[in-house]
C-alpha cells in the first residue's frame, strides 16, 4: 500500500499503516484527532484488518472505533491520544486474529448483549435459529395449555441459549447445565445481569444419568449446542486458537460421541411429547437422526439455518397414550 502526504486536515489518500500512527496523530503522542482524522484513522484500519484476512474488515474497523470511544462513529467527534493509542492495540490485536468479541467483551444474541470472556465459547450466529426453535416448541406448548414449560439447556456455556428462552418465553422455567469452570462463571454472571432469578445454573456433567436425575420425565423442551466438531476438521485458525477445544470437539472420529450421548440423556429428561433440538455439524445430520430414533424418539428431523445448511435435530418422545 502506498503512502502519500498526511496533512493535519486528513485530506489525501490511504497512509501507510505503518507510518499512520504517528502521521495522523502528530508529533505528540497526546495530541487528539478530530473527528475527520479519526475516520480516516478507522477506514485505513479497516484496509489493515483486510490485508490480515479478517472477513469482515471495515465492519470490525468501526466497532472497535465505537467501543473506544463509546459512542456511534457518525457521533464521533474526535479520539484523545489515549483512546487513540488503545485503537491502534485493538486493530492491531484483530489483525493476529484475537476475536473481534474478545476484544470488546461482548457478544450478541438474540437481541441480547451477553458479557464475552476468553476460555469460554463464542456463540455464533447460527445458533441463534436453534434456539429459535426451541423457542417455538416451548410457546407452542405453551399455548397447548402448558402454564410453565420446563426448559433444560444442556452445555450452556456462556448462558446465551438458556437466557435468550428465559427473554422470549416469559412464564418459562430454564435449567442450565455446564461443566467448565469457566463457563459456568461467565454464565453466572450473564444470568444475574439478564435474568435474574429466571435460570437454574447447574454445574454438571451434561451427559451423566445422575444430571438432573430429578426431573427425569418432566423437561418439556431440551436445547443444546454441545461440542460436536469432528477430528481434523476445524480449519478456521481463530478458532482453534481462541475457542476452548473442550466446547468444539464431540469426541470419535465423526464428533458424535458426545451428541449421542446427549440424545440419550434427552429422551430420559423429557416427558411425553417432549422436544430435543440440538444443534450439529452440516454433516451429522443423518447419523443424530438416526441415534435419536434408536434411543426411542418417534420423530426426528433435520432443520437448517440461514444459508440453508443442516444445522439443527428436533426430535419428539411418543406421546402419552389415551386409556
Amino acid at each position: 500500500m502506498k503512502g502519500s502526504s498526511g496533512g493535519g486536515s486528513g485530506a489525501g489518500g490511504p497512509l501507510n499503516w505503518s507510518q499512520a500512527p504517528s502521521r495522523l496523530r502528530g508529533e505528540s503522542p497526546q495530541e487528539p484527532l478530530d473527528r475527520f482524522r479519526f475516520r480516516r484513522l478507522v477506514r485505513e484500519a479497516g484496509r489493515r484488518l483486510e490485508e490480515a484476512g479478517v472477513s469482515s474488515p471495515e465492519h470490525d474497523a468501526r466497532l472497535l472505533a465505537e467501543h473506544v470511544v463509546g459512542t456511534p462513529l457518525v457521533m464521533c467527534e474526535g479520539a484523545d491520544g489515549g483512546q487513540v493509542a488503545h485503537y491502534l492495540s485493538l486493530i492491531e490485536q484483530r489483525a493476529a486474529r484475537v476475536p473481534l468479541q474478545h476484544l470488546t467483551g461482548v457478544m450478541w444474541f438474540r437481541g441480547l448483549e451477553l458479557e464475552c470472556r476468553p476460555g469460554v465459547f463464542i456463540v455464533r450466529p447460527e445458533t441463534e435459529v436453534v434456539a429459535g426453535a426451541a423457542i417455538e416448541a416451548a410457546r407452542h406448548m405453551s399455548a397447548d395449555g402448558v402454564a410453565a414449560p420446563l426448559v433444560v439447556d444442556l452445555c450452556t456455556g456462556s448462558g446465551a441459549i438458556a437466557l435468550a428462552v428465559a427473554a422470549e418465553v416469559p412464564r418459562s422455567r430454564v435449567v442450565a447445565v455446564e461443566v467448565a469452570d469457566d463457563a459456568v462463571d461467565l454464565a453466572r454472571d450473564n444470568c444475574e445481569r439478564h435474568a435474574p432469578g429466571r435460570v437454574r445454573l447447574v454445574q454438571a456433567d451434561a451427559a451423566a444419568p445422575t444430571t438432573l436425575a430429578e426431573l427425569d420425565g418432566q423437561v418439556d423442551v431440551v436445547v443444546s449446542n454441545p461440542p460436536y466438531v469432528p477430528d481434523g476438521a476445524l480449519e478456521d485458525a481463530e478458532t482453534a486458537d481462541h475457542d476452548p477445544h473442550r466446547a468444539l470437539f464431540g469426541g470419535g472420529g465423526d464428533g458424535l460421541a458426545l451428541p449421542t450421548a446427549l440424545v440419550r440423556r434427552a429422551v430420559a429428561l423429557l416427558r411425553p411429547a417432549g422436544v430435543l433440538v440440538m444443534e450439529h455439524d452440516a454433516g451429522q445430520g443423518a447419523a443424530l437422526r438416526a441415534a435419536a430414533l434408536g434411543a426411542g424418539f418417534t420423530e426426528a428431523v433435520t432443520g437448517q439455518d440461514l444459508a440453508g445448511r443442516d444445522r439443527y435435530l428436533r426430535a419428539v418422545t411418543e406421546r402419552a397414550s389415551r386409556a
